[in-house]
């Protein structure tokens, strides 16, 4: 037969202090996009650097602005410069990186060769490239659809599994006679929305960007076509350097006297909590763009 609980019992359990709340564990992740502009641009300062510097240049600015980031994603980069970035992240921060990288084919499937350094030693192709703090992560490479004229391009993937964090970064079409240059930057518009898609990962958290090559929707700069094709992004995600309801932000490329945000770091919403655009410099015609985020 069971004994019922003593009123005694009963007043001693109503004493006992209550169990400690479990603290929710959040994920916190730092972001850096930067077009180098080493491979082809002679106008730039990192043109035809060799590894060695461009590996040394990117870790610097990985490891001394007021955000430090844990993946960087990277245009207008050299594919034979991958393992020297990946030996000089691990050098810098003491920390294990992955660096993978997607190159850059004509129409026809030929290689987009980044001009020699000063030496005249090759220096691969160019790419875009994703590198990643952490032990562990799968990389993937989507095509996007690209003007059969001119280069193929494609959004470059990272699933952290340890974060749950998903994080993607292209270099889109450029409204140019040479690339996307129709009118109503067809291109740009079906590259930003299936940029969107593959960003999107069921259970994990998205984090996107890079040099999208067109002008915020309430910049009023650049072309109002390329402008309505990232609103819908505005919509759906915080971008770094978004104040208020406003959709634009900092300059963070320049061409001459004309200036303008062309590179983009989108989150979701209430994620965001510093934005930091770097200082312009000789070395490259876009300034580097750096997010932290917390889930």
């Amino acid at each position: 037969m069971k004994r019922r609980p003593t009123w005694a019992a009963i007043a001693a359990l109503a004493m006992m202090p209550p169990a400690p709340a479990v603290a929710e564990t959040r994920t916190e992740l730092a972001v850096m996009t930067w077009n180098v502009c080493t491979a082809t641009n002679s106008a730039c300062g990192l043109y035809r650097a060799d590894a060695a510097r461009l590996a040394r240049t990117v870790g610097e600015y990985a490891t001394s602005r007021p955000i430090r980031p844990d993946v960087l994603f990277l245009q207008e980069f050299c594919s034979g410069a991958d393992q020297a970035l990946e030996a000089g992240l691990r050098q810098r921060t003491g920390r294990t990186w992955l660096v993978r990288s997607w190159s850059l084919t004509s129409a026809a499937g030929a290689p987009y060769t980044c001009h020699p350094d000063w030496q005249g030693r090759p220096r691969g192709v160019q790419s875009i490239a994703i590198a990643v703090a952490a032990d562990t992560a799968t990389f993937q490479a989507h095509p996007l659809p690209a003007p059969p004229w001119y280069v193929r391009r494609a959004v470059l993937c990272a699933t952290i599994a340890a974060k749950r964090v998903h994080a993607c970064g292209t270099h889109l079409s450029v409204g140019t006679a040479y690339d996307d240059r129709e009118p109503g930057a067809p291109y740009r518009t079906r590259q930003i929305r299936r940029l969107m898609a593959v960003a999107a990962k069921p259970g994990h958290h998205s984090v996107f960007g890079g040099d999208l090559n067109v002008a915020p929707p309430d910049s009023g700069t650049g072309s109002a076509a390329g402008r309505r094709a990232v609103a819908p992004v505005y919509r759906a995600y915080r971008e770094c350097d978004q104040r208020g309801t406003g959709r634009t932000g900092r300059w963070t490329h320049s061409a001459g006297d004309r200036r303008k945000k062309l590179d983009y770091l989108f989150a979701p919403r209430g994620s965001v909590l510093r934005c930091h655009v770097a200082a312009a410099t000789p070395l490259s015609d876009h300034r580097p763009v750096y997010l932290a985020v917390t889930f």
